[in-house]
């Protein structure tokens, strides 16, 4: 049931972290790969890693803040493969500011990539899904719980839950959307954070640890699978019990 053999998987964002790592469970399960991100040579560079492992894979570098190279993307996937199967919204952008010395640049800038670009390529990517098909749209602990210093990260990652559960509802029956909250994971992205609250948090975490962007991966890879089949407008925690921590 884990086979991706034929089907065609989009991820923005596509360098990072996660999104990485969700491309190369795709591709070992047979999957061929539309890939878009900021950072052109890293995009290639990951393409050449999938390749390597067999995968068909397109690559397409631009802004998620672009609205016409989002929808440039989805006809460049619609010209190759002609469609798609799942969608994985991955770009996102974390930085820490206070609201009191917040500007509104930084806010906007926060939501733009993190909320508005979830959108877009929802937007660009629905009349491209075949029936069946589904979307994952990453959020965050955050949307949950808040998160100090990162209010902008918060709202856009909370925005995004509400976004999934109605674009759930609009898509239905022909399309699955779902989201996935990961926690304290072992990327780039959160060094800042560790470096200032990670042990507290890794004290309160119930599994003691940071999780990987592979165990995120199989959780995303799990929504776009048959065995979710029944699984729509949900969010999954991924994040070792530290949301029930308190």
């Amino acid at each position: 049931m884990l086979d991706f053999t034929g089907r065609t998987c989009v991820i923005t964002g596509a360098s990072g972290g996660i999104p990485a790592a969700t491309a190369r469970l795709f591709a070992r399960l047979g999957a061929q790969l539309a890939l878009a991100d900021l950072d052109p040579a890293r995009l290639e560079a990951l393409a050449e890693e999938l390749r390597g492992l067999g995968a068909h894979c397109l690559t397409h570098a631009h802004d998620v803040r672009d609205s016409a190279g989002v929808a440039d993307f989805a006809e460049a996937c619609r010209t190759r493969f002609g469609g798609a199967d799942h969608l994985v919204t991955g770009a996102g952008l974390y930085r820490g500011r206070s609201v009191a010395d917040m500007s509104e640049a930084e806010w906007e800038e926060t939501l733009a990539v993190n909320l508005d670009g979830v959108f877009r390529a929802c937007r660009a990517f629905l009349p491209l899904l075949r029936d069946g098909g589904s979307i994952v749209n990453l959020s965050s602990m955050a949307a949950h719980r808040g998160s100090r210093d990162h209010a902008h990260y918060s709202a856009a990652k909370g925005a995004v839950l509400s976004f999934t559960r109605s674009l759930a509802l609009e898509a239905a029956p022909r399309l699955r959307v779902n989201a996935v909250s990961p926690g304290l994971i072992d990327t780039p992205m959160i060094g800042e954070l560790l470096r200032e609250r990670g042990a507290a948090l890794l004290e309160t975490t119930p599994l003691r640890r940071l999780g990987t962007p592979e165990e995120v991966a199989g959780t995303i890879v799990f929504l776009c699978s048959p065995l979710a089949a029944f699984v729509t407008g949900e969010t999954l925690q991924v994040n070792g019990g530290l949301h029930i921590s308190g």
